[in-house]
C-alpha cells in the first residue's frame, strides 16, 4: 500500500471515529426541553407514570431552576398517589417563586384532595395575594371554601371569578349550589294569572308562600298554595326536602295534601335522585305521584349541562296507563347576566308536567286518555341589593281540555324570594 492510500485511510478512520462519537452523544444526550416533552408524552399519551417520572428527573439534573418541569413532577407524584415526593417538589417551588401562580394552584389541589382544606385554603390564599384574578385559584378557593362549610366566602370567591370571565363553565355549575348554600332562611311568594280562550270562562288564580331552612342535612322548604279554580278556593300544604348525600349526590323529596281533590290533588309526593358529574353535567332520576280520585304514577328523567354562560336542560315525564305509556318531554336553556338568580329563560315543551300547578290536575282522569299540550314560556330573573330576587315568567299553551278540542292558556306569574 502506497504512503498516500495510508494517508487516506487514517483520514477515512479518524472521520468515521469522530462522526461515530458525535452520533452517540445525540443519541444519549438530550436537552430539558426534549426530556420534558418526552416526560408529558409517557405521562398524557402512554399513562407511563414511572417513565415520566425518570424523564423529568434527568431534565431537572440539567436544569435544577426549571420550575414548569418540577411542578409537572409533582403533579405525577400527586397522580401516583406519592403525596410526600409531591409535597417536596411543590415546596421547593414556592419557596423560590412565593405565590407562583401554577405552583398554588397545583399544591393547593393535592392538600384539597387529600382532606387538608385549611392547609390548601393557606397555600390558595398566598398565591391569589400575587395573582388575585387567577381563574383557577379562585375556583379552587370557592371548593375549599365549600369543603370547609363557608358557604358565604366561597360564594364571594366564585362571583368574583364569575366578573372576571363569566363564562367560566365550572364555576358557573357551581354557582348555582353556592346560592343554595349559603342562605340560611329564606322566604318566598309567587303568584300566576291564567287565562283561557276555550276551555273556561273564568280565569285560574294561583298563589304560593313558602319558607326554606339550611339544615345540616340539606335544605327543607315549607309551602302553602292556593288555588282558585272553577270560582272555588282551595289550598294546598308541601314540605320540600333537598338532602345531601355526598359531593356527587342529593337527592329531592315531597310530599303534600289539599283539602280540595278537585282543585289539588288529594296528596301527592316525589323524589329524584341528582348526580354532579364531570364536565359540568347533573343527571336525574326520580318519579311522582299524584293522588286524585285513581293515583297516578309518573316517572321522570333529565339531564342537564352547564355551558359558558349557558345552562341547558332536557327532561321527560313517563306516565303509564293500561295500554300505553304517555311521554312529556320539555327543554329548557337559561342565559346567565350575572350571578345564580340573574338569568334569562327558555322552555318549550310537550304533553303535561306534574311539577306545574297550572295544568297538573289534567291527570285527574285514572289511567284513561291523556291529554295533549304544547308550550312555551320565557323568563326574566334578577338579584336586587344582593338577598333580593325577583322574576317574572309568560307562558303560551296549546292544551288539549277534552280528546279532540283544543284550546290556549295564557299564563303570567310573578314571585320574590328573600335570603337572609
Amino acid at each position: 500500500m502506497s504512503k498516500t492510500d495510508h494517508l487516506y485511510l487514517k483520514y477515512f478512520t479518524v472521520f468515521f471515529f469522530c462522526l461515530f462519537l458525535n452520533l452517540q452523544a445525540n443519541a444519549q444526550e438530550y436537552g430539558s426541553d426534549e426530556l420534558f416533552t418526552m416526560a408529558r408524552n409517557a405521562a398524557f399519551e402512554e399513562d407511563d407514570y414511572p417513565k415520566a417520572i425518570k424523564l423529568a428527573k434527568r431534565a431537572l439534573n440539567q436544569s435544577p431552576d426549571y420550575t414548569g418541569i418540577r411542578i409537572f413532577l409533582g403533579r405525577v407524584y400527586t397522580w401516583s398517589k406519592k403525596t410526600d415526593s409531591a409535597r417536596v417538589e411543590f415546596e421547593r417551588v414556592l419557596k423560590d417563586n412565593p405565590g407562583h401562580e401554577d405552583g398554588s394552584f397545583a399544591y393547593g389541589s393535592l392538600e384539597y384532595w387529600n382532606d387538608d382544606s385549611p392547609k390548601a385554603l393557606q397555600i390558595v390564599n398566598t398565591g391569589l395575594e400575587a395573582h388575585p384574578e387567577s381563574e383557577n385559584l379562585l375556583l379552587l378557593k370557592a371548593k375549599v371554601l365549600r369543603d370547609l362549610k363557608e358557604y358565604k366566602l366561597a360564594q364571594e370567591a366564585n362571583s368574583k371569578l364569575l366578573k372576571i370571565n363569566p363564562n367560566n363553565t365550572e364555576a358557573r355549575s357551581l354557582s348555582q349550589r353556592l346560592t343554595t348554600l349559603a342562605a340560611k332562611n329564606q322566604i318566598g311568594a309567587t303568584y300566576d294569572f291564567v287565562y283561557f280562550d276555550e276551555q273556561f270562562d273564568d280565569p285560574w288564580h294561583l298563589a304560593s308562600i313558602d319558607y326554606s331552612r339550611q339544615t345540616k342535612l340539606g335544605s327543607v322548604v315549607a309551602r302553602v298554595n292556593y288555588a282558585n279554580r272553577f270560582n272555588t278556593n282551595a289550598y294546598q300544604f308541601e314540605v320540600d326536602a333537598y338532602p345531601s348525600i355526598s359531593e356527587t349526590f342529593y337527592a329531592y323529596v315531597n310530599a303534600g295534601f289539599s283539602d280540595n281533590a278537585g282543585i289539588f290533588p288529594e296528596y301527592r309526593a316525589g323524589f329524584s335522585l341528582y348526580a354532579n358529574l364531570p364536565w359540568a353535567l347533573e343527571a336525574e332520576a326520580g318519579f311522582r305521584l299524584l293522588g286524585f280520585d285513581d293515583e297516578t304514577w309518573i316517572y321522570t328523567a333529565s339531564v342537564g349541562k352547564y355551558y359558558k354562560s349557558f345552562w341547558f336542560n332536557l327532561r321527560t315525564f313517563l306516565t303509564p296507563s293500561n295500554s300505553s305509556v304517555s311521554q312529556s318531554y320539555s327543554f329548557m336553556t337559561r342565559y346567565y347576566l350575572g350571578g345564580a338568580d340573574d338569568y334569562l329563560s327558555l322552555r318549550i315543551g310537550t304533553g303535561l308536567s306534574p311539577d306545574n300547578q297550572t295544568n297538573n290536575i289534567l291527570y285527574n282522569n285514572g289511567n284513561q286518555y291523556r291529554l295533549k299540550s304544547d308550550n312555551i314560556s320565557i323568563g326574566f330573573r334578577k338579584t336586587l341589593w344582593a338577598t333580593n330576587v325577583v322574576f317574572i315568567e309568560t307562558g303560551l299553551e296549546n292544551q288539549e281540555y277534552r280528546q279532540g278540542e283544543t284550546g290556549n292558556q295564557l299564563t303570567i306569574g310573578v314571585g320574590y324570594l328573600k335570603r337572609f
